[in-house]
């Protein structure tokens, strides 16, 4: 069953950077725009240990594994499953050492409602600070010489987990979201021990996520802007 495949990113630039103690470019920054319905395939942010500090870098929310021939499989790997991460040939070369994580401000999960209507909710941290989403990220290259600018697509996804509390009556899957005690393992390309990582994978604790109904407009990718995010419990 697919599971956050929409969420919102819409803290500035300077707040991200903030929150994640993370380096952003004038370039990325420059290029970033607030979404209140990020799908997949869209270009996302993503937060990474590079020469040993955290920067925030762009990614195309699908992960294309090195070896693949189309990167059309990128349509179908916005998630990837805690359960089989470490092993699955799509997800296992990028957990051992390309580890990130997806900032957002909240993601979007669906119940079936009175008459079988698919009713959206948003979920968002209680504390009201951004959801750290544990992700991996990968490099694809066509065949195409080395040397070609912008021939390398660098795109991600977003790891799931059995629902926790404050999920399951909702939906069997929830992201994995990361307290910030965990970022500086999960984050550094060095630590490779499978089970401390996969410790890491879990549902988040009871408490630590809050809901509420938003409007079915949410439902069309097409669409955006922060009324999609109104709750619909304070009419």
């Amino acid at each position: 069953m697919t599971v956050c495949g929409r969420y919102v990113l819409a803290t500035s630039i300077t707040g991200l950077a903030e929150a994640f103690d993370a380096r952003c470019s004038p370039d990325v920054a420059a290029q970033y725009h607030p979404s209140w319905n990020v799908p997949p395939t869209r270009t996302v942010l993503g937060v990474l240990v590079d020469g040993g500090e955290r920067v925030l870098e762009r990614f195309r929310w699908g992960l294309v594994p090195a070896w693949a021939k189309d990167p059309a499989i990128g349509n179908r790997t916005f998630n990837a499953r805690a359960e089989t991460v470490a092993t699955k040939p799509s997800f296992r070369a990028a957990f051992k050492s390309r580890r990130l994580i997806v900032p957002a401000d909240g993601f979007y999960e669906w119940s079936k409602a009175a008459g079988d209507a698919r009713q959206p909710y948003l979920f968002e941290r209680a504390d009201g600070r951004p959801l750290a989403f544990a992700g991996l990220w990968e490099r694809w290259r066509p065949d195409a010489p080395v040397d070609v600018p912008g021939a390398e697509m660098r795109t991600c996804t977003i790891v799931t987990t059995d629902a926790g509390a404050d999920v399951v009556d909702l939906h069997e899957r929830q992201p994995v979201v990361l307290e910030r005690g965990s970022w500086d393992v999960w984050l550094d390309p060095d630590v490779h021990d499978r089970d401390e990582l996969e410790g890491l994978l879990h549902a988040s604790p009871a408490g630590t996520l809050v809901r509420h109904r938003v409007g079915r407009a949410v439902g069309r990718a097409g669409l955006d802007g922060p009324e999609l995010a109104e709750s619909l419990d304070e009419a």
